[in-house]
């Protein structure tokens, strides 16, 4: 009967707490996951912002792992250790809204932490490619201990806080002219897409590592994984920055 009771408030919050723009490994994965883990401690003083602290704490252990076991058995442990991460990453923000806790400042926490992922999973993956070898950018098998898998990580962890910090740049009220609110991090009707909205939503699901980074584990090439991602980030910060020149620069 507890067991059941716990599924129907799972069900409930995920009905309850759904996002207007979610990736569909979100909809469909994480987020049923995450919301049976609302279901079991939203009656606890657990706060969401101490979810997010554990999904840190969690992602911390993986980007370790990645770089300590440079193996396929162990890129499967880092990913799977990720995607716990990942899931507890849905469920602070899910508790938040099923709470009516959500705020503008838990918001800026959670991307303030996802930010930090993000850094640690470039320099991660470059460690782990430095250790165990693989494809190049030149598209050539590299030997374990090539110093450019190293060089490849400092340029890749500069691109992902570039990237970062122009996304923040350009979501600041006075570069976007809006002030952003707390119901607009948490929408949750739905909106038709135009086609480029579509072609933006598919770039940004080629971004999402959760996504798909445990189909390239389990292929074993965790190195071709990190490398596109990278050039995602590139052309990210290409198109920003033509859009900054543009504006900016005029005179």
């Amino acid at each position: 009967m507890a067991t059941h009771s716990m599924f129907s408030t799972a069900g409930r919050v995920y009905r309850e707490t759904r996002k207007k723009h979610d990736q569909l490994f979100n909809v469909y994965v994480m987020r049923p996951l995450a919301a049976v883990f609302v279901a079991a401690i939203h009656r606890t003083r657990v706060t969401p912002n101490q979810v997010t602290l554990l999904n840190l704490a969690v992602f911390v252990v993986a980007a370790a792992l990645f770089v300590a076991l440079p193996t396929w058995s162990g890129g499967l442990a880092a990913v799977a250790a990720l995607e716990l991460s990942y899931c507890f990453d849905c469920a602070d923000g899910m508790l938040a809204r099923y709470k009516k806790l959500a705020s503008k400042a838990g918001h800026a926490f959670d991307f303030f932490t996802d930010e930090l992922k993000a850094v640690l999973l470039a320099g991660a993956l470059a460690v782990r490619a430095w250790r165990a070898g693989g494809y190049g950018l030149d598209g050539r098998l590299w030997d374990a201990g090539d110093s450019r898998f190293l060089l490849a990580g400092v340029v890749g962890v500069a691109v992902i806080a570039s990237a970062i910090s122009l996304t923040n740049f350009v979501r600041s009220p006075a570069v976007s002219g809006r002030e952003a609110t707390v119901e607009a991090y948490y929408e949750t009707a739905e909106q038709k897409k135009s086609v480029g909205a579509m072609v933006t939503t598919f770039l940004r699901f080629l971004n999402h590592y959760p996504s798909h980074i445990w189909i390239w584990a389990l292929a074993g090439r965790l190195d071709g994984y990190m490398w596109i991602w990278f050039a995602l980030n590139v052309l990210y910060l290409a198109r920003g920055w033509l859009g900054l020149v543009l504006r900016f620069g005029r005179g």
